[in-house]
């Protein structure tokens, strides 16, 4: 199997990630569905709404927003985010559902993004709640790929200055020192989700730890305080 999964593949397993992500925020309570998440100011519901955007909002919808938003892609993503979450939580979910089977794309967008963006924020919503969500290692590659080789939209990460190598699935990309992990842990780390991704990963280490491995820790990034995935869906 290839790095890159074929297009119907990965379509599967956007709405596999859609499906079951839907059954977690079924059962959450009023409180768990206000918990802060790590994507600047959005709370669970707002990153969930996000999620429900790009497959349901036609193009003259994302013009109205973008018109709305002076220009600013960042703010329509916030800000269409926030108003989808005012919406009742129960109609937040069904949206979610609803796009089960969907292919529609955010506008500049490619194929690649809504199972990195699915993937990422489904983390992101997961972490914040202290529940674990497992991450298919065949999709994490897939959409670390795509970070990796991202030039458009823009790539709001920076790459890491080290040679990342993936210890459950064939994976490795840059050169420098070796931080290793899981794939799903090195897609965190991709995506500026430092903190998140730390306790995962090990990287060489002079000096310090067993067998000249530290662990990876850090503090959160920029990328996880000032909002959520710059890929044109969030």
């Amino acid at each position: 199997m290839g790095v890159v999964l074929g297009t119907d593949e990965r379509w599967q397993l956007v709405d596999r990630e859609r499906a079951s992500l839907a059954d977690l925020l079924e059962g959450l309570s009023p409180e768990e569905w206000a918990t802060p998440t790590r994507c600047g100011d959005w709370r669970v519901r707002d990153v969930a709404a996000h999620l429900t955007v790009a497959a349901r909002y036609s193009y003259a919808a994302v013009i109205r927003e973008f018109v709305r938003a002076r220009g600013n892609v960042d703010r329509m993503i916030h800000d269409s985010a926030v108003r989808e979450a005012a919406l009742p939580v129960e109609e937040t979910v069904a949206n979610l559902r609803s796009i089960i089977g969907s292919r529609r794309l955010a506008p500049g967008t490619t194929p690649r993004e809504p199972l990195l963006d699915v993937l990422v924020h489904g983390q992101d919503i997961a972490l914040a709640l202290g529940r674990d969500r497992v991450m298919p290692a065949i999709a994490a590659r897939d959409a670390a790929e795509r970070v990796w080789a991202m030039r458009f939209p823009p790539r709001p990460w920076p790459l890491p200055r080290a040679r990342l190598v993936a210890t459950d699935v064939e994976w490795a990309r840059g050169e420098g020192e070796e931080i290793s992990g899981p794939i799903s842990a090195l897609l965190l780390l991709l995506t500026g989700r430092t903190a998140a991704a730390g306790p995962h990963l090990v990287r060489g280490c002079a000096g310090g730890g067993s067998s000249g491995q530290c662990w990876l820790g850090g503090e959160p990034s920029a990328a996880e305080t000032t909002g959520a995935l710059g890929d044109g869906s969030g």
